[in-house]
């Protein structure tokens, strides 16, 4: 089977390299050298990202990603290639579980920052690993507009949040849906009917995780 994490960190440490460190990302108010910097944080200081789960700690992780973001440009990029082989989310155990789909998105993070991206063709083995993994992701961010949704990944299968008859449905490739329930609505190219309040609150609600 691909390794389809070890792919897009290849990909995007690639892309990183060609286009600099100053390049505006997805990520509000994020360059590429920000972005990176949160990459080798996120493997390589386990206390830094705690404060994403406990906001009071939050300005201590924010502090080490800028720190990070202030050394030499080459430096970080050759870091998100080599994930230390003991980190809690990339060791050989866990990889392909906690980065195919971050990687994917980040790699999607830098390519849409640009009008006129095109979108890539995955293979039916990353669409499957990434709706396997997006599937739990929508049901914890879609409880955030408050409605039932109906998400379908046509080939792959469909997953309903909330009780009742959906508001809303949300249709698209498991890579786009992934984008869509991370947060990343306006670049991801998906179709959302339903009742018009319902698709408006959806389509620009904040639901990242």
């Amino acid at each position: 089977m691909t390794d389809y994490a070890r792919a897009e960190r290849r990909q995007l440490a690639d892309l990183l390299h060609q286009v600099g460190p100053d390049l505006a990302t997805v990520c509000a108010g994020w360059t590429t050298r920000d972005l990176a910097a949160h990459l080798v944080v996120r493997e390589r200081r386990p206390d830094a990202m705690i404060g994403m789960l406990i906001p009071p700690l939050a300005g201590h992780g924010e502090h080490v990603r800028l720190a990070k973001a202030a050394q030499p440009y080459p430096e970080i990029i050759q870091e998100v290639r080599t994930p230390p082989w003991w980190s809690p989310v990339s060791n050989p155990l866990v990889d392909s579980l906690s980065n195919t789909v971050e990687f994917f998105i980040h790699h999607e993070d830098v390519r849409r920052a640009t009008p006129g991206f095109t979108r890539r063709s995955l293979e039916h083995g990353e669409q499957q690993a990434i709706w396997n993994a997006t599937k739990l992701t929508a049901r914890l961010a879609l409880r955030k507009v408050g409605f039932p949704v109906l998400v379908e990944a046509p080939g792959f299968g469909t997953l309903r949040i909330g009780n009742g008859e959906p508001r809303a449905t949300v249709t698209g490739e498991p890579g786009e849906l992934a984008l869509f329930v991370s947060g990343r609505q306006r670049v991801a190219e998906v179709q959302v009917t339903g009742e018009p309040e319902a698709v408006a609150k959806l389509t620009t609600a904040a639901i990242g995780l």
